[in-house]
This record gives C-alpha cells, structure tokens and sequence, in this order.
C-alpha cells in the first residue's frame, strides 16, 4: 500500500508540474489566436515597441537617477546595434536641462515611431505590411514557445534536487517557471522589435516574398 501510495503522489506531483505548463499554453494561445482573428495589429506592435525601447532606456537611464549616472553614449550604440534606431540621446541632453528618464523614453519612442511609419508609408497596400507584421509575431511566438517548452521539462527533470537544499520543489519549480515565461514574452518583445526595425522596404513584391517565406 506503501509502495502505491508513493506512485500515487509521483503522480500527482506531475500533474501539478503539467497544470503549470498547460496554464502558460493557454495564454500563448489565446495571444495566437487573438493575432489570427485580429484584422488590425498596428497597435499591438506599436505597444511592445514603446515597451522594448523605454525598456533599454532604463538600462542606461535608471529612473531616479542622476545625469552623472546616465550611459548616453551606452544607450545610443544600443538603440542603433539592436533597433535600427540613430536616436541623439546625448544632443537631446546638452539641449534640455529637463531631460529625465521618463521624457527620453518617451522621444526615443516617438521617433522609433515615426521612422516605422515612414518606412512602410510607400507601400500602397497597408494589408501587405499588417500580414508581415502578424507573420513575424507568428513565427516568434512559435519559435520562443518551443524552446520555453524545453526548458520546463530540463527544469522539471532537476527540480526534485531543490529538496535536498531544504526547498520546496513544487513552489521552486512554480516560482521558476513563472520567471521563465516572463521572460520568453520579453524576448519575443524584443525580437520582433528589432526585426521589424531592422526590415529594409523597397518594394511591396519583396514584402510578399518576405511574409511568404
């Protein structure tokens, strides 16, 4: 009885670790579907790309912070290296004694706006770029899922050794977990971020071979 007893709770154990990822699968599909059936997704790329570049902000200009410890150079060579992005955050600070953390977040993200939109104003056809940007969404999301997917089964097949250091496995493994998502949805964020920044447009036959592939 013993013995059946454990099985039991071995079990029980693996399906609590499967309920965790069944509830994060839930979400990703439901964004999945959300971008299938919405006809307009404008906004939501808008939306991450403030969120990615006030984000990078922060690293070089943490809020509250004084100008003595501000890395504008810092910041500026990665606004170009990672979001295609020549934004004079230096200039901007010789020009307005002013300048904070919140206010540089926001010029970066007006103007990673207005470059965006200017790019894409040639094509005729704004359907041809929401398909592109849906396909890059798509195909982040896929690519970063599977690869969150592998890293819970490396987490679950480690977990029962939090045990011996005096931890919880279960919470640990739930506590992990969370962590883990949060951050894959950060880097779908910032890769469909920077490629859609970094996407030369020259003609709308390349943005359909482009969104094809």
């Amino acid at each position: 009885r013993k013995v059946e007893a454990r099985n039991f709770d071995i079990r029980k154990n693996l399906l609590d670790y499967d309920d965790v990822a069944n509830d994060q699968r839930k979400v990703i599909y439901a964004q999945r579907n959300e971008l299938l059936e919405a006809k307009e997704i404008s906004e939501t790329i808008e939306s991450i790309r403030r969120d990615v570049l006030a984000a990078t902000v922060l690293e070089f200009v943490p809020p509250d912070s004084v100008e003595e410890q501000w890395d504008l150079p810092g910041l500026e060579k990665k606004l170009e290296g990672e979001y295609s992005l020549k934004a004079p955050v230096s200039e901007w600070s010789q020009k307005d004694a002013e300048l904070d953390s919140e206010t540089i977040a926001e010029r970066v993200a007006a103007q990673g706006k207005q470059e965006y939109d200017a790019k894409f104003a040639p094509l005729e056809d704004a359907g041809v770029v929401r398909n592109y940007e849906r396909a890059i969404m798509l195909q982040s999301i896929d690519i970063h899922w599977r690869e969150h997917l592998a890293s819970l089964d490396y987490l679950r097949q480690g977990i029962h050794l939090r045990g011996y250091a005096q931890k919880q496995p279960k919470q640990e493994y739930k506590r992990e977990a969370f962590e883990l998502f949060g951050s894959m949805l950060d880097s779908i964020k910032r890769e469909v971020t920077r490629h859609l920044m970094a996407v030369k447009v020259r003609s709308e036959e390349e943005v359909r071979e482009a969104e094809r592939q």
